[in-house]
Order: C-alpha cells, then sequence, then structure tokens
C-alpha cells in the first residue's frame, strides 16, 4: 500500500505555477452559490440539503475557504514582507468589489428603489451601505433605501457579502500566526516556533470569536477549513495525490451516509481539503483550456445575489431553474467585466509595481 502511494506524485510537485483547475473549481462553486440563493429567493427547500444535512451553497463555500488558504498561504510564502502580503490581498479583493458597490447603489438603486433618486441620495442608509461595505472589516450592510421590499427575502441587496468579513479575518489570522512562527524561529527552535505560532493563532481566534462581529459557528467552520488548507501547503512535499485515496473517500462517504447526515458531516470536513486539492491538480489535458478565459469566480459571487433580487422585481413566475439560468448569463457576463476591465489590470499593474 504504501508502495502504491509512493509512486503518486505529491502535492508539491503538482502545485508548481498556475496550469490548475482551481479557476474552473471556483466558477462552478460561485454557480453553485446562484443556484442555491434561488432555492431561498423562492421560499422552496433544497432537496441537496435535506439529504446531506448541508446545502449546495454552503458546500460551495467551504470549497472557496479551503481553495483560499492554500493559494493565500502560498501567496504569504512569496511575499517579501507583510504590507507586500497585505496589499496583495487588497489589490484582489476591493477593486472588483467597489466596482460592485457603484453598480448596487447608483444603478440598481437607481432602477428599483421604491424612491425617486433625489430621495434615495438624501438617505443615510444609502452612504452607509456604501462606505461599511467598501471596508468590510466593520461588518457587512444588506439593505438599502425602498430596495426589493417585495422579495421573499425582504430587502437584501447583497447577501452573498457576509462570507466576505470571515475572509479578511482568515487573511489577518494567517499573517499573525505565520509571522510568530518566523520570528519566533530566528531566536529559537522550530518546535518552538510552532509553539508560539499557534499560540498566536488560539489567541487572535479567541479574540475574533469573543470581541469581533463573527459568528462563533461561522468563524469555527471557516478557521478549520482555511487552516487545514494552509497546512496542507506546508507540508505539500509530504501528501501524495492518489486516485486510489480519492475513491476510497468516496466509498467511505457513501458508508457514512447511509448510517446518518451527522457521520457523512464528519468526513466531509475531514476529507473536502484532500478532493478539492486532487480535482485542481491531477486532472490535466483540453480541462486546463478553461485557464485561457480568466477567473471569473469572484465576480460571479459578487453580483449574483443583486442581479437574481433585481430579475425577481421584474417577473414574478420564476421557477428555480429559470431563474438560476437567466440570472447566471447575466451574471457571467458582469463577471467577465469584472475581469477583463478591472481584476486583471489591477493584478496587472500591481505585478510592474513591485
Amino acid at each position: 500500500m504504501l508502495k502504491l502511494f509512493s509512486s503518486s506524485p505529491n502535492l508539491g510537485e503538482l502545485a508548481v505555477g498556475k496550469d490548475n483547475n482551481f479557476n474552473l473549481l471556483r466558477l462552478l462553486a460561485a454557480f453553485a452559490v446562484l443556484f442555491s440563493h434561488s432555492f431561498a429567493m423562492l421560499s422552496q427547500p433544497e432537496p441537496f440539503a435535506a439529504s446531506v444535512g448541508k446545502n449546495l451553497g454552503a458546500m460551495a463555500v467551504d470549497v472557496f475557504f479551503v481553495t483560499s488558504g492554500f493559494l493565500v498561504c502560498a501567496s504569504l510564502m512569496r511575499s517579501r514582507n507583510a504590507l507586500d502580503y497585505l496589499r496583495a490581498r487588497a489589490f484582489r479583493i476591493f477593486p472588483a468589489l467597489w466596482v460592485m458597490l457603484v453598480f448596487s447603489v447608483f444603478i440598481l438603486g437607481a432602477g428599483f428603489s421604491r424612491l425617486d433618486f433625489a430621495s434615495y441620495l438624501h438617505e443615510t442608509q444609502t452612504w452607509r451601505y456604501f462606505l461599511k461595505n467598501a471596508v468590510l472589516m466593520g461588518g457587512v450592510e444588506f439593505y438599502l433605501p425602498g430596495m426589493f421590499e417585495q422579495n421573499n427575502l425582504t430587502g437584501v441587496v447583497n447577501g452573498s457579502l457576509w462570507s466576505m468579513i470571515y475572509e479578511l479575518s482568515m487573511y489577518v489570522l494567517l499573517l499573525l500566526s505565520c509571522s510568530a512562527y518566523f520570528y519566533a524561529s530566528k531566536f529559537r527552535s522550530h518546535a518552538v516556533a510552532l509553539t508560539v505560532a499557534l499560540v498566536m493563532f488560539f489567541c487572535a481566534w479567541f479574540v475574533s470569536d469573543r470581541f469581533y462581529l463573527l459568528a462563533h459557528g461561522e468563524l469555527l467552520r471557516f478557521v478549520w477549513f482555511f487552516s487545514i488548507a494552509s497546512v496542507f501547503y506546508w507540508i505539500r512535499h509530504r501528501v501524495p495525490m492518489s486516485g486510489t485515496i480519492v475513491a476510497g473517500i468516496g466509498v467511505v462517504s457513501l458508508v457514512a451516509l447511509s448510517i446518518s447526515r451527522h457521520a457523512f458531516l464528519i468526513v466531509y470536513y475531514l476529507a473536502l481539503p484532500y478532493v478539492l486539492f486532487y480535482l485542481a491538480y491531477v486532472p490535466a489535458g483540453k480541462i486546463r483550456a478553461f485557464n485561457r478565459f480568466g477567473d471569473y469566480s469572484y465576480g460571479v459571487y459578487l453580483y449574483a445575489f443583486p442581479l437574481q433580487q433585481a430579475l425577481l422585481v421584474c417577473y414574478s413566475g420564476w421557477t428555480v431553474a429559470t431563474l438560476a439560468i437567466s440570472a447566471g448569463v447575466l451574471t457571467l457576463m458582469c463577471a467577465i467585466c469584472s475581469w477583463h476591465w478591472i481584476e486583471q489590470p489591477v493584478l496587472a499593474l500591481r505585478s510592474r509595481s513591485r
């Protein structure tokens, strides 16, 4: 058995460069969130959630945090210092977010608020929404004056933004832990440095849990997925990428699901990172051609919710399928524009500035 696994390439050998399937996997996850939200917006139960104890949208968000934990840890290791790392994260997150906020507040707001545009602009809530969500670290604002008040998710303009504050918190948590490790390793053994890093990690986690604007259960969930993915990056040269292991995980998952949803979720939480990294790096060939298009997942995640809400105002006879398809087409168009006109140029600008 050990010989079989030793013949498989390890994660470190595969995780070189950007020729992988992460763009495709994240895009599929973003559309899974859109599809899952379609059920909630039409007040219909999601069948998938009843089967496994977790809805498709929540599982897709877990995929984002696993991916982020691995790739952001790699970004931190490549950064020259903490400021360079934070700048890279800010360039990736905020420009596209700000453009989406302009679109939501001033274009959708002009067309869909029940208030006239002058009154809408004079409302304190309008600017509170824009400014608070432009920063995010102070929490997320969901409501704009007179927007989407007749929809099932009453008044919520962009419900997807709730996870962004957790994403940014993970960036800081990783930076503090790694900084503690590297500083301590200058004076002490690696074992002592690792202990210091773990102490820093749990202290930062405790402070976030007790004193910050985060829900305990969600913070625990995202800390797990982000952290375990970061650990995978650290030990990547010791992790074999084996189809046999993935097949075994599939069998164990089916057995666990036949026992109970709780048993399945235990396997899910333990196995998701490995399966995701296998799918990201092992399948090759024509599937990699998708990378020529770009990374549209962030744009889909940003624009899907407000566009779905707008479509529900325009027409009340949607089914889950028609709402998901119609919103998916409009969202993909916005995501393509976001990537080619905003995200990619900003990232290129940062690369040149370095």
